[in-house]
């Protein structure tokens, strides 16, 4: 089995072994995953933190070793919305987004093979559970990010990547898309048994599960949609505040914390 590591500050990750096909997600520096299926020109692989089957272009592959593979886990997440990495080999600099992880981070400092980075920005301990509170400061940190589907950085996100990116940096582990992220936690009965850090589920005609979102107070939503935006929602579902209408129909609201 072979491994591999985002050596830049995103890859973008593809459906179908094409340049043409749609990306499903992106992976952000430092995230490790595991090779399935390695081409010229395209490797299929599985992403490690949520066993995300994809495919990457060749070109961005860097190969790890099992003994480093097994040592990359549970590192530093970069909490700096977006912030600058210096290769200290050659002094040119590359940016991180907001969720990078950061491999052997110590004294200001990462290393990711035999290049050590220059890191100098705030982490988080991706280990540790934080509150409701710190999960809506993350969230608001998003606000105005464009939509991107399979985007997961502050310059293009989707409705699931934004809920997955805001609950890793807060010590909370959720599957990628929003299908999957309905089957973890605890269903309500009923829109006013939800609090702030609740995720909200939305369906479309055919009952497929097609959006998320993160519950605030006085029945508020932050969202990916458009952008990341911030609207009111009740038993209906999301009640858009340009539009004035009906976005999107709740499905059921869950309880992860």
């Amino acid at each position: 089995m072979s491994f591999g590591i985002c050596s830049l500050s995103i890859i973008p990750c593809r459906k179908e072994p094409s340049g043409k096909s749609e990306m499903v997600t992106q992976l952000l520096f430092g995230e490790t995953y595991t090779i399935a299926e390695e081409g010229e020109d395209w490797i299929n692989i599985i992403t490690n933190y949520d066993n995300y089957p994809c495919w990457i272009s060749a070109k961005q592959h860097t190969r790890i070793s099992d003994f480093d593979f097994k040592s990359l886990k549970n590192n530093p997440l970069s909490t700096e919305l977006v912030q600058v990495v210096a290769d200290t080999t050659n002094n040119s600099i590359f940016p991180l987004t907001i969720g990078a992880s950061l491999p052997n981070l110590k004294d200001g400092k990462c290393k990711l093979g035999n290049i050590e980075y220059k890191f100098d920005g705030q982490t988080t301990d991706c280990t540790s559970k934080k509150s409701v509170k710190e999960i809506k400061d993350t969230a608001y940190l998003f606000l105005n990010a464009p939509y991107l589907w399979g985007g997961r950085s502050p310059f293009g996100i989707d409705c699931s990547g934004f809920t997955q990116l805001v609950y890793k940096l807060n010590g909370y582990q959720l599957p990628r898309d929003a299908n999957q992220q309905v089957e973890v936690g605890t269903p309500l009965s009923f829109v006013e048994e939800a609090e702030a850090g609740d995720l909200a589920f939305f369906d479309n005609e055919e009952g497929s599960i097609v959006h998320v979102g993160i519950v605030l107070e006085n029945q508020q939503i932050i969202h990916a949609s458009g952008s990341v935006r911030i609207d009111k929602f009740d038993h209906y579902g999301i009640f858009h505040s340009d539009n004035k209408k009906y976005s999107h129909m709740l499905r059921v609201i869950k309880k992860i914390i």
